[in-house]
Parts: structure tokens; C-alpha cells; sequence
């Protein structure tokens, strides 16, 4: 399928590789506002550049459509791809509210095209180990299920673009930019949450409007019990990976980043043995911990590959709009019980 990447900048430079790199797909064309931007990036693939999104999206060669915009502009360019009839592949969070997302599901229905998410680090062997452990009920009773985020970002981040640390176009600080993912494998692997307890704040960076700080507690509706930690003021010298731990009455896993701290469970079973072998945590940095550009692109192609091959197949893809919105809602849930004195709140 022929692609076209929305927003060329840094996400859009991962999206040309991913593309570039997947089974089913190449690179079309790129539209930016900026036409230098837009040509450069078009020109590193070879592939065509739009400064008019109109002419872009009036290609007909063009099939699918990934946005890579700031979190808050996800919505506008994606309806405009939508009902011009494309698939659309949207960057985390795939809005910065439910509302905007079920917006953009409704449009998506409407035109009868795939609206999708960028979820990548759902894309490797250990959370596939991870996930298959909880489906076959390998962890007996889930009693404890807790996601940590505790990375470093400096002013000069935050200060690089008018658009970072704003509600209206970051949508939150440490959670919903930095903390999505590991909070969407925590809803992955653990399921949905019946309510949060939380408390935010902005300790180590000014002229901000989000929090660089933020811990919820958590209650599953399984009854599991748990903590999300995110901040982007935990400085260390090479990142600290990002933290999915879950625990039952007969097993307990603890995922940093793409490989396994602990994987213990009452009854061993021989897949075991490979996890131990091949999918623990060695001395590796946190992917992206200290860096936002220190992540790879696989995880991005496997996604778009999952789509391409879901669209082929005439089925919804395992990171479909619905599946986005939970993580979205949960941390919407998160900031209005922060807002509130730590109220308890129920995600919507």
C-alpha cells in the first residue's frame, strides 16, 4: 500500500524508516506546511512532497495516511485524511481527550477507511511472552499490576517547541507525552481500570503548564491493585527503562523496556527456559529515557505491517482507535482526580 506521512519532523523521519522497512507498504509522499520540510524528508525516500493538504490528500495513489503532528494536532489532519478516504495510522496519544477520539472513530465509520494507532511497543518478543503468560492464566489471582515512567527531560527540551508542556497541544506533561505507551501496556496486559486516586505536580521545570510529576493509584476491575509513576524529572546518567510489573498468587513479571528483570512463576513450564535464555534485562539504557530520538523504528514497522495486513485482510487491527482511547481516557481520569484532591474517578 502506498503511504503519506502527515508532519515532518522527527516522528515523520521514524515513520519514512518504519515505511521504508515494512512488508506492504512504501513511502508516497510527505506534506508539511513547511515545504522545506516536507521536501526534505519527501527527498530522503524518494518520494513525492505537499506543502497543500488538499493536493496531498487529493492523490489518488495515496492509500494510507500517518500522522505524526503534535498530540493536540492530531485531530484536524486526521478527519481531513478520513474523509478524503484514507487509512489513517495516527501517533500516540491518538488524541489528547476520549472525546476527540470518539470524534474521530465516528468520521472513521462514516468513510469506511481504518483508523488506527501507533501502539510499538506492543511489538516485541517479550511482550508477547508477557502477553500470552496472562492469557493462559499462568499468574493465577492478579493482585498487584503498576507501570513506572521515572525519566529525565531538561528545560531545553520543553523550551525546543512553543507546543511542549501545553494542554492544548501536548495534552499533559510526563503521562500523556512521556508515560503513554508503558501505560497502554499496563491496560494490555492487566485490562481495564475501575478507578484512580491521583496526584500531580511540576517540581523541576518553569513555564510549563503540565506536570513533570505524577503518581496514581490504581484499582483494576479484576480487583488488582496497583501504582502509575510517571515523571520527566528523574535524572540518571544513562535513562531508567520504563517499568511493567504484574504479580499473582502463583507468579509475578517485572518488564523494563523490551526485556524481563523477573520472570517467576509457581508452575515452570519449557517456553521458560527461552524467556531466560534469551529475554532478560542485561545492562542496557532505558529506550528513550534521557533522549526522545534514542528509540528505534521497529516497533513503528511492525505496527504499520499489523495494519496493512489487518486492512488486507478485512479485519480490525489489534491497535484500532478503541484500543487507544483507553489509555487516553485512563490519564484523562488520572489529571481530574489530581485537579480534584485525589478524588476517586472512574475512566470514562
Amino acid at each position: 500500500m502506498k503511504f503519506g506521512i502527515i508532519g515532518a519532523g522527527m516522528i515523520g523521519q521514524f515513520h519514512g524508516k518504519a515505511i521504508e522497512a515494512m512488508a506492504g507498504g512504501e513511502l508516497h509522499s510527505v506534506f508539511d506546511l513547511r515545504a522545506e520540510a516536507a521536501e526534505q524528508l519527501a527527498e530522503q525516500f524518494g518520494a513525492k512532497s505537499f506543502s497543500d493538504i488538499d493536493q496531498f490528500l487529493g492523490d489518488d495513489e495515496l492509500q494510507v495516511v500517518t500522522v505524526g503532528t503534535p498530540s493536540g494536532a492530531h485531530l484536524d489532519p486526521s478527519l481531513a485524511a478520513l474523509k478524503a478516504g484514507k487509512h489513517v495510522i495516527c501517533e500516540k496519544p491518538l488524541e489528547v481527550t476520549p472525546e476527540r477520539i470518539d470524534l474521530m472513530m465516528e468520521t472513521a465509520e462514516e468513510s469506511g477507511v481504518t483508523l488506527a494507532a501507533v501502539l510499538n511497543r506492543r511489538f516485541h518478543p517479550a511482550m508477547d511472552a508477557f502477553k500470552a503468560a496472562v492469557d493462559s492464566g499462568r499468574f493465577g489471582t492478579l493482585t498487584s499490576a503498576s507501570a513506572y515512567v521515572k525519566w529525565y527531560r531538561d528545560q531545553a527540551y520543553y523550551d525546543s517547541a512553543a507546543w511542549r508542556g501545553t494542554w492544548a497541544l501536548d495534552g499533559g506533561g510526563a503521562l500523556m507525552n512521556q508515560s503513554i505507551h508503558t501505560i497502554d501496556a499496563l491496560l494490555y496486559l492487566a485490562g481495564p481500570v475501575a478507578s484512580v486516586q491521583a496526584s500531580t505536580a511540576c517540581l523541576t521545570h518553569s513555564d510549563i503548564e503540565v506536570e513533570d510529576t505524577a503518581v496514581a493509584i490504581v484499582e483494576f476491575a479484576n480487583g488488582a491493585r496497583g501504582v502509575i509513576e510517571g515523571s520527566t524529572s528523574n535524572w540518571s546518567k544513562d535513562g531508567h527503562p520504563a517499568r511493567v510489573q504484574l504479580c499473582g498468587d502463583r507468579g509475578s513479571v517485572f518488564l523494563a523496556d523490551e526485556a524481563f528483570e523477573i520472570w517467576d512463576f509457581m508452575d515452570t513450564i519449557p517456553g521458560d527456559t527461552e524467556v531466560h535464555q534469551s529475554m532478560m534485562k542485561g545492562s542496557e539504557a532505558g529506550l528513550g529515557a534521557n533522549d526522545p530520538k534514542a528509540i528505534n523504528f521497529e516497533g513503528h514497522q511492525k505496527n504499520f505491517e499489523e495494519v496493512v495486513n489487518a486492512i488486507a485482510e478485512g479485519r480490525e487491527a489489534s491497535v484500532n482507535a478503541m484500543e487507544a482511547r483507553k489509555a487516553v481516557s485512563l490519564i484523562c481520569a488520572i489529571y481530574e482526580s489530581a485537579r480534584n484532591g485525589g478524588s476517586r474517578i472512574t475512566p470514562g
